[in-house]
């Protein structure tokens, strides 16, 4: 909306709202206007004169020209109908529109002030999300990170459980090994030890039985 519209906009709709129960009228261009008694110069003036622009509320108006008004001061009377107008004088009309410019402008100073505050809230609300893009970017990419060490820390911990269990399996598996070994040691020096008796025993019986298999001589002492 352009400021010219917005002003008679706004012109508008304070003169629709300036209207009253009863009709007010303006004394016209004239410098003063007296207010009488009666309908006619020949009665008592109660104002000595309304000086032009004032509002008056209109009462009555009369077929002999006068009109009977109500002064904003609470005087009644009568006053010449031809110095009475529907409208403001051309003055007050400027004043009233320079006032009414003056408020446009005022409004129009205000709404600017507003979309400037809209515009800077808009901006860094803007600059906050672009903010927050940017920290959600670089929160998924840690968060991306911390799961591929969790992932890698599982399989660690998989792994170091299978190499536990194959350490424990060699472990057994050596002192099975160990066992045997020493049982076959134990073995072959048992086995050594009968294989030497043995021998002891047969160098044993071969001694006692080889002079018995040799030929015993005859000594003839009777020859």
């Amino acid at each position: 909306m352009t400021p010219l519209r917005l002003i008679t906009c706004i012109i508008v709709l304070m003169v629709a709202a300036t209207s009253t129960h009863a009709k007010t009228v303006y004394v016209d261009d004239t410098l003063y206007a007296p207010i009488r008694s009666g309908e006619g110069t020949q009665y008592r003036i109660l104002h000595s004169g309304v000086r032009s622009g004032t509002s008056l509320e209109l009462l009555e108006t009369s077929e002999s020209g006068y009109s009977r008004v109500r002064t904003p001061d609470g005087i009644e009377g009568w006053m010449v109908s031809r110095y009475l107008t529907d409208t403001p004088i051309a003055r007050q009309r400027l004043e009233a529109t320079n006032r009414q410019l003056e408020q446009a402008r005022n409004e129009l100073n205000n709404l600017r002030t507003q979309l400037e505050e809209v515009t800077t809230e808009r901006n860094e609300l803007r600059s906050s999300e672009e903010s927050l893009e940017a920290r959600a970017g670089r929160l998924s990419e840690e968060l991306r990170n911390i799961k591929e060490v969790a992932s890698d820390s599982i399989n660690l911990n998989r792994r170091n459980s299978e190499l536990r269990e194959e350490n424990q399996k060699l472990r057994n598996d050596l002192e099975v090994l160990t066992a045997e070994k020493e049982r076959l040691e134990t073995k072959k020096e048992s086995d050594f030890m009968l294989l030497g008796a043995a021998l002891v025993l047969l160098g044993v019986i071969l001694a006692l039985v080889i002079p018995l298999l040799k030929p015993s001589r005859k000594t003839d002492n009777w020859a």
